[in-house]
C-alpha cells in the first residue's frame, strides 16, 4: 500500500535551492527554453547584470503583483541565463535571456544590493513531456482559428516543425494575453495543463475583434 501521491507541482519541485537576483517586470514573462530580449538601463539593473556576468550569468524574471516599486511578487517565475549581450559605452546593456527553468520563490532576502534578491526552489521540469496527438491537433486548430480572427500572419509550416514544448511555451510567451493570464500559464503544472489553458485563453480572447495591425508570429 503506497502513500498518497503529492500534487504535480510538489512532485516536480526541487532540483536545488538557489539565491537569485530578480528583475521584477509586469508583462515580461520568460518560459523554459524560450528567449527574452531586454534593454537594461537603470543603474541598479546594470549592476545586477554586471554581478551576474562574473558569477553564474543567471537572472530571475518574476512579475510583481502590482506595477509599483517594491510591490509583492508572484510566487512563480523563470530563471534565465544571459546569452547574447551587448555592453554599451554608457553602461547600458542589450541582452537576451535564455529560459533555464521555473522556480518557486521561498522568501525575499534582506540585501545591501540596489536590486532585489530571493531564495528560490528550482522546479525539476520534465523536458521530455509531450502532448497526445489529439491535444496537439486540437491546439493547432484553435491556434489557426485564433490567428485568423485576430488578423495575425503565421508561418504554419514552421509551427508544424516545432516540438510540443517549444510550441506551447513559445505561444505562451508571445501571445497577446494580459499579465495575469501569462502568470497562470507559467504556473501550469504540466505541459498538457498549459496547452489546455492556452486553448481556453485563445477561445476567450478570440471573441474580441483584432485591430488593423498585422502581427507576425515566428
Amino acid at each position: 500500500m503506497g502513500g498518497r501521491r503529492p500534487p504535480p507541482l510538489v512532485a516536480r519541485i526541487v532540483r536545488m535551492t538557489k539565491r537569485l537576483p530578480i528583475f521584477p517586470l509586469t508583462g515580461a514573462v520568460l518560459f523554459p527554453g524560450m528567449q527574452l530580449p531586454l534593454h537594461i538601463f537603470e543603474p541598479r539593473y546594470r549592476a545586477m547584470v554586471g554581478d551576474a556576468l562574473i558569477r553564474d550569468q543567471l537572472i530571475a524574471m518574476i512579475q510583481p503583483q502590482r506595477p509599483m516599486e517594491g510591490a509583492s511578487l508572484f510566487k512563480v517565475g523563470c530563471v534565465g541565463r544571459i546569452g547574447e549581450i551587448q555592453a554599451m559605452d554608457d553602461g547600458r546593456y542589450n541582452l537576451v535571456l535564455e529560459g533555464v527553468g521555473r522556480f518557486r520563490m521561498l522568501r525575499e532576502l534582506d540585501v545591501t544590493t540596489a536590486y532585489r534578491q530571493i531564495e528560490a526552489e528550482i522546479f525539476d521540469e520534465d523536458e521530455d513531456e509531450t502532448l497526445t496527438h489529439a491535444q496537439r491537433g486540437g491546439f493547432e486548430r484553435e491556434a489557426r482559428d485564433f490567428a485568423d480572427r485576430q488578423g495575425y500572419s503565421v508561418d504554419w509550416d514552421s509551427v508544424e516543425r516545432l516540438d510540443d514544448r517549444s510550441l506551447i511555451n513559445g505561444v505562451s510567451q508571445i501571445a497577446p494575453f494580459d499579465p495575469a493570464s501569462k502568470q497562470a500559464l507559467l504556473e501550469a503544472a504540466t505541459l498538457s495543463d498549459r496547452c489546455e489553458l492556452l486553448v481556453q485563453l485563445m477561445q476567450f480572447y478570440g471573441r474580441h475583434d483584432g485591430g488593423e495591425e498585422i502581427v507576425t508570429l515566428q
